[in-house]
């Protein structure tokens, strides 16, 4: 098992993080995940997003955020070199801590569909695929 620390993750981290989403499979980059936009996220989500940093360089990060009932959690990543090693379970407890915190009793997270291994971690986590709902998203112009 190797040592790690989790930390705030604040935009300075953005350029690092942003290139683990990219290197990782099973996270769908938008316009939404712009620095501009993660900035606005990261403000009004103070505290819930989190890095694991290993010899200077970010090897798991978790975006937390809420809408005042729920908590959601995006674009957990964490190294393929570094995986098994407990290190996504941490950061998502540690977003689960921060909205227990703060008040929150349910959280969500969305997950590709063909996305096999995540859909096997959440499981793990102990969330459960809902068959009842349906996402529909639109662009707002």
């Amino acid at each position: 098992m190797i040592k790690y620390e989790i930390t705030v993750m604040t935009i300075e981290h953005y350029e690092e993080v942003y290139q683990l989403w990219k290197a990782v499979e099973g996270i769908g980059l938008s316009k939404a995940d712009s620095k501009d936009n993660v900035i606005k996220l990261l403000t009004r989500n103070e505290g819930l997003s989190f890095i694991v940093i290993i010899d200077n360089k970010i090897i798991g990060a978790i975006l937390g955020s809420h809408d005042g009932r729920r908590g959601y959690m995006h674009h957990l990543a964490v190294d393929l070199n570094y995986r098994y090693n407990g290190i996504g379970k941490s950061l998502v407890n540690k977003c689960l801590e921060k909205f227990k915190e703060i008040g929150l009793e349910k959280s969500h997270i969305f997950v590709f569909k063909d996305n096999e291994p995540a859909i096997k971690f959440w499981n793990r986590m102990s969330y459960k695929l809902r068959n009842d709902i349906s996402i529909m998203s639109s662009n707002i112009k």
